[in-house]
């Protein structure tokens, strides 16, 4: 991957640095990490049949996040057609909300 993209060869140390991690042996050893942006960047640069519906996912998402940036209203929307596709009715959402509430600022 690393020889397909010199972008990303050139910045691999700094996209994915090793850090020291307990092995289940016990032994320490070096376990190269990436943050969020890196492992974009990883994804974006795997050519694969089998990655392009995640890289679809992922524009479709990103592309849904600057439309709600741009327009707040919009994420008002997604929040509510999200929670009702994910909780069926408007009663389960308001039980959802309040059970939320209560564990939240009612301790």
């Amino acid at each position: 991957m690393r020889r397909r993209d010199p972008e990303l060869n050139s910045y691999w140390g700094t996209i994915c640095t090793p850090v020291g991690m307990t092995a289940a042996d016990g032994k320490n050893r070096k376990i190269q990490t990436a943050n969020t942006q890196g492992l974009l960047r990883i994804i974006q640069s795997v050519s694969s049949s089998k990655v392009e519906p995640f890289k679809r996912w992922l524009a479709k998402v990103g592309y849904e996040r600057l439309e709600e940036i741009e327009n707040p209203e919009r994420a008002k929307y997604h929040t509510i057609s999200d929670a009702t596709e994910q909780l069926g009715s408007v009663e389960n959402i308001r039980a959802a909300f309040i059970k939320i509430f209560k564990n939240t600022y009612m301790k």
